[in-house]
């Protein structure tokens, strides 16, 4: 494992840190080198933009944490304030680092007939596409990643792009059933150690969340989710990066920037979260958050963006994010699997079903951090305050999903907690002083440049693609809508 550890930071070093390369780029890794290496760097590259600057972003925006009072580095975020140089170094993470090198996988394993590397890397490149096309909208797809070819490609409508991701899970699906060779990177398949049942399972519950996020639109396919729903073959383990070890720069990407070279003085806890967490006796608390250093018996944080009222605090007097230099970053969890499938038999089913893919949601989420599941059940049974009680009527319904899936993507998967808030808008956003913790809410950020209780919806294109590419009109404002988000 030190070893897989030691070349994929060397070739993320060679493939993903060159800040000048953008999606025009063809891959730049050496022809020579094995494609299993390449893998490992891509996945390294997504764990880094997933686990580190998205973390960091989504947490903000999910409300999971806030800035302290004593300190300003990421007021930008929290006052929703970020421009367009925000995301130059994240885009090119994910374009240049991680697509470029599955793009090379892909390459090669389809040369050798390698269709399960095939179908890892494919499976990759589709979940960092909607990654960014959550993130910005419309983004180049179809003519993006071809080199000399075209260096300016334009932009795809995000339902097309969709539409192209859930055909390349299908036809790398096709590819390797009609002839399912075993993978030959083995263990540096960070993942899933090659395990191509694993993946299977990994394509049906992606694309399964690609359906869900476009459940609101013209491009729901109640058939194709209930055909997924009734192969029940989704995943069973998280897909999650975790080969850091506890040393400078082969830690987890959030501790690395954030708690061990910024000094933990930028990320406090949100009451957004923690005091719904507290309000209803929730263990995850301390698995989420660390308790402050002045009183370790007590958990403390303050309102979205409330710092001016807490001027004389330091942040170490405040709960933080509870993430170490060994934390994994997590693609897709189990739990978030269960609440997708939740979501779906509301959606499709009449709700046949919901219950025990909610309650086993949790449980795995509690599982996930590490915890007891058996903590799980008082919150969960009959009674309990998480107890699930079934609603004709599909918004009651899916609200105690969606409030569920907040809570368990917190330090797992930060950005999907912001994606899913804005596609359901749960937990709702409320001024400050309307909020209901106990239930779950949201608060406008004080200190927000934006009017009333708006929240940012995307981010800004990269002023480094928009100078590139004149194929890219930069948006006019935060809170332009993806898609997908038409509730």
């Amino acid at each position: 494992m030190k070893n897989i550890l030691r070349l994929l930071f060397f070739f993320i070093l060679i493939t993903s840190c060159e800040d000048n390369l953008n999606i025009n780029d063809n891959p730049n890794t050496p022809v020579d080198v094995d494609k299993s290496f390449v893998l490992t760097a891509a996945q390294g590259s997504l764990a880094t933009g997933m686990g580190g600057q998205l973390a960091n972003l989504g947490g903000f925006l999910a409300q999971y944490h806030t800035q302290p009072p004593s300190a300003a580095q990421y007021l930008s975020i929290d006052t929703y304030n970020m421009n367009v140089d925000f995301s130059d170094r994240l885009w090119n993470e994910l374009w240049a680092g991680a697509l470029n090198d599955l793009n090379f996988v892909m390459s090669e394993s389809e040369a050798e007939g390698d269709t399960g590397s095939f179908l890892i890397a494919s499976l990759l490149r589709v979940y960092t596409l909607q990654v960014l096309t959550d993130l910005y909208g419309d983004i180049p797809y179809s003519e993006a990643l071809l080199g000399s070819a075209n260096i300016t490609p334009n932009p795809d409508f995000g339902g097309d792009i969709y539409t192209g991701l859930v055909s390349e899970i299908n036809t790398s699906l096709s590819k390797y059933s009609n002839t399912p060779v075993q993978s030959t990177v083995g263990a540096q398949d960070a993942v899933y150690n090659s395990d191509m049942d694993e993946w299977v399972k990994f394509a049906n519950t992606l694309k399964l969340k690609l359906y869900i996020r476009m459940a609101y639109t013209s491009q729901a396919d109640a058939s194709a989710v209930t055909q997924l729903l009734a192969e029940n073959n989704f995943i069973t383990s998280d897909a999650k990066f975790a080969i850091y070890e506890d040393s400078q720069n082969k830690a987890n990407p959030f501790y690395d920037v954030q708690i061990d070279n910024l000094g933990d003085v930028n990320n406090i806890a949100s009451k957004s979260l923690l005091s719904f967490l507290q309000n209803n006796g929730d263990p995850r608390d301390a698995a989420i958050y660390r308790k402050n250093d002045d009183d370790p018996a007590v958990f403390r944080g303050i309102d979205q963006g409330d710092r001016d009222n807490y001027t004389a605090e330091v942040a170490k007097a405040f709960s933080r994010p509870n993430i170490t230099a060994t934390t994994p970053v997590y693609f897709i969890t189990v739990a978030e699997s269960n609440f997708l499938q939740a979501e779906a038999l509301i959606r499709y089913s009449g709700g046949t079903g919901a219950k025990e893919k909610y309650d086993t949601g949790i449980v795995n989420s509690f599982l996930t951090y590490g915890l007891d599941p058996s903590l799980a059940n008082p919150l969960i049974d009959t009674g309990g305050v998480y107890e699930y009680v079934p609603s004709g009527d599909i918004e009651t319904a899916l609200r105690q999903v969606m409030i569920q899936k907040w809570v368990s993507l917190a330090n797992v998967n930060n950005i999907e907690g912001f994606f899913e808030s804005n596609r359901t808008q749960y937990p709702e956003t409320v001024a400050l002083g309307d909020e209901d913790y106990t239930l779950g809410n949201f608060v406008a950020s004080v200190g927000s440049v934006l009017t009333g209780i708006q929240t940012p919806n995307t981010l800004f294109y990269p002023d480094t693609e928009i100078t590139k590419n004149p194929n890219i009109t930069q948006k006019a404002s935060l809170t332009e809508k993806v898609w997908w988000d038409q509730k």
